[in-house]
């Protein structure tokens, strides 16, 4: 990584970026004054909300999703103007969809199905991979850019900014950062570490400019580092990061099962 990219020298160095343009989605939190209500009192969004429309969609792709899917692209398609949306304009901005689970609903159903020895869809198996979210926009707006999706358990969203400060260092003017989650599937559920919520974010990460308010992520030392959300607020790692970035919070600290960060805002 470049030195333009981070801050700091030998072990104290952090990863420093600007988020240019965001968008968020959740059941009765679609606006920007809605989100940003949320963030000054903030509560868990509803299971099981209302899949949002997806008008920029073509409808052929769009019935195809599922309504994780639906929630992942909602803020991604608010987050890149519509005359930047496909051919060679978006292939320079790369993209990272980043899910902790993914959609372990279908997974189980296809499980399901497996056990009574019933053939898989082709569809529903081909929508099931990590990728198949991003690949379904990359398809809608014909972008030929990079696309990656990770999973890092706990330490998912601090990954996929890993991932994307270090494509902005590779000379990427921008990266598509999505994070999306739902809750385990019932099979499932009793693994949960942490509340759950349906819910998508999408911010546009850049190198900052001279001058403009960014943000820096950074392993801690391992003192101080679990955060302390107010009483009656159990949020999910990744609300609580878009929480952190909204509210303009000096830090947010993170205990994540490889590493412990620390997030801080700078102007």
């Amino acid at each position: 990584m470049t030195d333009r990219h981070r801050t700091g020298t030998g072990r104290d160095t952090a990863l420093r970026f600007a988020v240019r343009a965001w968008a968020a989605w959740a059941g009765g939190l679609q606006t920007r004054q809605d989100w940003h209500a949320w963030a000054a009192a903030p509560h868990l969004p509803p299971a099981q909300p209302e899949s949002p429309a997806l008008p920029q969609m073509a409808p052929m792709l769009r019935r195809r999703l599922p309504p994780l899917g639906r929630v992942a692209l909602a803020p991604a398609y608010a987050c890149v103007p519509a005359d930047a949306a496909g051919g060679a304009a978006a292939g320079v901005i790369p993209a990272i969809f980043a899910s902790r689970h993914g959609d372990t609903g279908r997974l189980v159903t296809m499980l399901s199905e497996l056990a009574v020895g019933d053939a898989l869809s082709p569809t529903a198996f081909g929508l099931s991979v990590h990728n198949a979210i991003g690949a379904v926009r990359s398809i809608d707006v014909a972008d030929p850019g990079n696309l990656q999706a990770l999973s890092a358990g706990r330490d998912t969203v601090e990954t996929a900014v890993l991932e994307a400060c270090s494509l902005l260092a590779d000379g990427a003017p921008e990266v598509l950062l999505v994070h999306y989650e739902a809750p385990l599937a019932a099979p499932y559920a009793a693994f949960a570490d942490e509340a759950e919520a349906l819910y998508s974010w999408c911010w546009r990460l850049a190198a900052p400019r001279a001058g403009e308010p960014c943000y820096t992520l950074a392993l801690a030392d391992g003192r101080n580092t679990d955060s302390a959300p107010p009483p009656g607020m159990p949020l999910p790692h990744g609300l609580e990061v878009l929480r952190f970035m909204l509210a303009g919070e000096p830090r947010l600290c993170h205990r994540g099962e490889s590493a412990d960060w620390q997030w801080q805002r700078h102007g």
